[in-house]
């Protein structure tokens, strides 16, 4: 078996620091076997895992397609057989491929829950055995390593020994030889003892080389060898095993694929086939009795008259003259529209039933038109004339002139029946419609003197705002003044003390505080809580935008806090402000669970998705959406324009003559 183990190069390195870094080696060897073991039982319990809820997953998708297919096969079962009808071929074929879809999946699920996590389970035992079996060889391996480097270790200190005898022995012998002491008996006796220790010196030295060659061709054996065949008997079927299940899965899911293939193709084949005239020539020639042409209508002339043709003679013929010509314009011009629609691009649906009306109708003139040519040609040259009659119009309205601004806005909608004033609902449809998302609405000014012309044309009874655009700053700029200027705050000056004393208190819980202010609100009249209600909505709605128009709650609050509460005119105004700003922004974020449900208030509720329609915060008795009049009481009635190009006009208020 060949090995990938790099030989580390070394220099000269003494055996115990040698011998040390080899056993940490081994130590680390075992380690990472034991970890190569726990990641091939990780991977194999994750792959089995898988395969489980993907049998699942399978499964339920299978029994999903099946009843889909079942319901609508049921359904087809249940009619009448659309015989020819290439749409009813396509949904035949795409419920068909359906099933077919569905077993695949079924198949599917049961070899991952069964054929394919069987042998899963199989090879992770036989995995976990064989690591256990590799890892006490191994073990027992690196003993007979360690026993190796020991022997070297001992083989090479006796044989430093010896060397080093040797060496001393020399060297004294040396010494005697050079100053010729003693006797020619005590040298030979020195040389005696020297040639001895060289003698053990060289079997030490031998037993040394040999211990060396054997440790490095035992390291030798081991690295380059044992580990590789050790790792590969561990992983003897692992792979194989994965092999065998990951190909069954590709297999099961080729032959899925394979199928939906010819499934779709079929499917294919079907939706080109779609043809729509041949489907209509089918369904009329199946419906024949349904659908075949009525017997013509014919001419049955009362009893003695021979007159079987339009005729135009004498005092009737300027009479059929102008009839023939009011509908040949009419044709022309009914004509060209029809022409135009036809023309208009086709995913236009609506102009489907505009063509068919228009076209019916341009076919039914068609007919009158040729009759009447006929008998206009026939006819003789009298001539009458015809007279006009002129719709007279009614007289003008005389303009009601209740304050609206700087006035009582509570007198103003039981005089008006207004529920919600005219300004307050026109600027608030207006934003609603154009500026919830307008930066800074409220807090930048306006033009005072625009502002002012709107305000007198509010206070005239028209409403500016319902047929043209105006400035969104404007706009808001109205709505601000009318609460600012009216005559009493929108909240009662005399209950401004209680509502700061209760918002005030240190309640953590918001619905027990919301409570104590409605307590509050709920004594003010309810004509004036109607629109209370209404206008927070609004600013609810204006702050849920604040992202793009930066009015969070307090900005809003700081807008409208002056306007709305007031304190009595001994208090300090300025000392109030930022507890009356706080007021109102917990009002604007609290107001559903502060002012009254409709079903506990009757009246107009603001709609976060208004239309150009005015009937948001009308009474339903008070309306009349094709124009007219409303009575009010008994001096005052309500006169209502038709709409103009689309839009409703505003409502007029005037005196009953």
């Amino acid at each position: 078996m060949t090995s990938n183990v790099k030989l580390r190069k070394v220099g000269v390195l003494d055996y115990d620091t040698q011998i040390k870094e080899v056993r940490c080696q081994l130590l680390d060897q075992l380690k990472v076997l034991d970890l190569q073991l726990e990641q091939k039982s990780q991977q194999l319990q994750d792959l089995t895992d898988y395969l489980r809820r993907r049998s699942e997953i399978e499964g339920e998708y299978a029994r999903s397609l099946d009843k889909l297919s079942e319901r609508f096969t049921s359904k087809i079962k249940r009619k009448e057989p659309c015989n020819g009808q290439s749409v009813a071929q396509c949904w035949l074929v795409l419920l068909s491929q359906t099933r077919q879809e569905s077993r695949d999946h079924s198949g599917l699920s049961e070899i991952c829950r069964t054929t394919l996590t069987e042998p899963l389970t199989h090879c992770l035992d036989i995995t976990q055995r064989l690591a256990k079996r590799s890892k006490d060889v191994c073990t027992q391996l690196q003993d007979g390593l360690l026993k190796v480097t020991t022997e070297l270790q001992t083989a090479w200190k006796t044989y430093y020994q010896y060397h080093s005898d040797y060496v001393s022995a020399e060297g004294k012998l040396k010494e005697a030889e050079k100053q010729k002491q003693g006797t020619s008996k005590k040298i030979e006796k020195r040389q005696c003892k020297v040639q001895e220790i060289q003698l053990k010196c060289t079997k030490a030295r031998n037993d040394y080389l040999l211990n060396l060659a054997a440790a490095n061709a035992s390291m030798n054996k081991y690295y380059l060898q044992d580990i590789s065949s050790l790792i590969d008997c561990s992983d003897v079927g692992y792979h194989l095993s994965l092999s065998r299940v990951l190909w069954a899965y590709l297999s099961s899911r080729s032959w899925g694929q394979q199928n939906l293939s010819v499934g779709l193709q079929q499917l294919q084949s079907a939706v080109s086939e779609l043809d729509q005239s041949q489907d209509r020539d089918n369904l009329l020639q199946t419906h024949t009795n349904t659908f075949c042409l009525p017997l013509r209508f014919h001419y049955q002339p009362h009893d003695g008259d021979q007159v079987f043709e339009v005729s135009a003679e004498q005092e009737i013929r300027g009479e059929m003259v102008t009839r023939f010509q009011q509908l040949q314009s009419k044709l022309t011009g009914f004509t060209q529209e029809t022409e135009e629609v036809k023309s208009s691009p086709p995913n236009q649906s609506n102009k489907v039933k505009e063509y068919l009306c228009k076209s019916s109708l341009v076919s039914k003139l068609q007919a009158k038109h040729d009759l009447l040519k006929v008998a206009v040609e026939k006819g003789t040259n009298t001539r009458t004339k015809m007279s006009v009659r002129v719709r007279m119009k009614g007289q003008p309205s005389i303009q009601f002139t209740h304050k609206l601004f700087t006035g009582d806005m509570l007198s103003f909608i039981q005089a008006s029946g207004q529920e919600i004033p005219v300004v307050v609902e026109s600027c608030i449809r207006f934003i609603n419609l154009n500026g919830l998302h307008h930066e800074g609405i409220f807090r930048v000014p306006g033009s005072q003197a625009e502002v002012n012309s709107l305000r007198d044309a509010f206070e005239r009874g028209e409403d500016p705002l319902a047929d043209s655009m105006c400035d969104m700053d404007l706009v808001a700029g109205v709505l601000k003044l009318y609460f600012r200027t009216l005559e009493k705050p929108l909240f009662p000056q005399d209950s401004t003390t209680q509502l700061l004393e209760y918002w005030g208190l240190c309640i953590d819980n918001e619905t027990e505080r919301a409570a104590k202010l409605k307590s509050v609100i709920s004594s003010y009249p309810p004509p004036v809580i109607i629109v209370m209600r209404y206008l927070f909505a609004f600013l609810h709605h204006v702050s849920q935008y604040s992202d793009e128009n930066m009015m969070q709650p307090y900005n809003l609050a700081v807008c409208f806090g002056p306007s709305l509460v007031r304190g009595l005119q001994d208090e300090d105004v300025v000392t109030l402000q930022p507890q009356i700003n706080s007021l109102v922004k917990g009002i604007i974020l609290q107001h559903e669970s502060i002012f009254p449900s409709p079903t506990e208030l009757q009246g107009p509720v603001y709609e976060k998705c208004m239309t150009l329609e005015q009937d948001d915060c009308s009474s339903s008795s008070r309306q009349s959406p094709a124009g007219g009049s409303v009575s009010l009481g008994e001096k005052f009635t309500i006169q209502i324009p038709m709409a103009l190009h689309g839009r409703p006009r505003s409502p007029r208020y005037t005196r009953k003559e």
